[in-house]
């Protein structure tokens, strides 16, 4: 691929170890303005631990990374203010409103508290949650809690922004809508990573996808090209063969048959 842009961010030969186990065993990648990056892999293949280096979360990595042209290693704070990130736990802020929950993210992205308060006010109402906006987070449902951390997420206008399940409890109506919020924030050049199970969705809305496989990328490419390249029809289907979960239909069959006893 040809770019006239620069790459936010590059690693090179980036690995991750914890005790004796390598948990990244040489990743590189380069992620460009515009791009919808579909970031996907199982459980425990590095998918998080990438991520968390990126955002500067965790330490003790050996290789390179760069974000905005600028080496993490160098102490540099300036660039979290440019990356979004809905993190996966967030029942510490369970007995918080989203008022105050929005206004200690946005303050900790360097907005004022006025501005902060007043922009997630607004978000609010755009999805119709402006009368909650003085509730603690603890008493709404999945899909408002989503809704709160979509507008974390977004309140200070990051470049990069990294999104896990960012669908998930969501109606269908506000599916389409947050969709339509990527592929707008695409167009103006940010560069989102999306990392998601549900392949379909990753399929659809993805310019690019990486799979990533015991520490590995072992795929990136649009999904026409991992397509050609795999002779499979699915995103399902290539991350089967690729990841080697062919076990599934077995494990369906005997889990039916429990199921089915007696």
């Amino acid at each position: 691929m040809h770019h006239a842009t620069e790459p936010v961010i590059v690693t090179r030969d980036l690995r991750m170890r914890y005790g004796d186990r390598y948990v990244l065993q040489g990743i590189d990648l380069e992620a460009y303005p515009g791009q919808i990056i579909g970031y996907i892999g199982p459980n425990g293949a590095g998918k998080s631990t990438t991520v968390k280096i990126m955002l500067g979360l965790v330490r003790g990595y050996t290789g390179e990374v760069k974000l905005f042209g600028q080496d993490l290693s160098e102490e540099a704070y300036a660039y979290k203010r440019r990356i979004g990130y809905v993190p996966e736990v967030v029942e510490l802020f369970d007995n918080l409103t989203a008022c105050e929950y929005l206004t200690f993210v946005g303050e900790l992205y360097g907005l004022t508290y006025e501005e902060a308060d007043s922009k997630a006010l607004r978000l609010m109402a755009m999805f119709e949650l402006e009368s909650v906006y003085h509730a603690r987070i603890n008493s709404f449902s999945k899909g408002m809690r989503q809704k709160v951390m979509l507008i974390a997420s977004l309140l200070h206008n990051p470049d990069v922004l990294f999104l896990d399940e960012p669908l998930s409890g969501l109606d269908a109506n506000s599916v389409m809508v947050v969709k339509e919020i990527m592929t707008q924030l695409a167009a103006q050049g940010k560069t989102i990573f999306y990392s998601s199970h549900i392949m379909e969705v990753v399929e659809k809305i993805s310019s690019r996808i990486i799979l990533i496989d015991g520490g590995r990328i072992v795929a990136d490419g649009s999904f026409e090209e991992l397509k050609a390249q795999s002779q499979e029809g699915s995103l399902e289907q290539i991350f089967n063969q690729l990841t080697g979960f062919h076990a599934y239909k077995q494990l369906a069959e005997q889990f039916v048959s429990i199921v089915r006893e007696g």
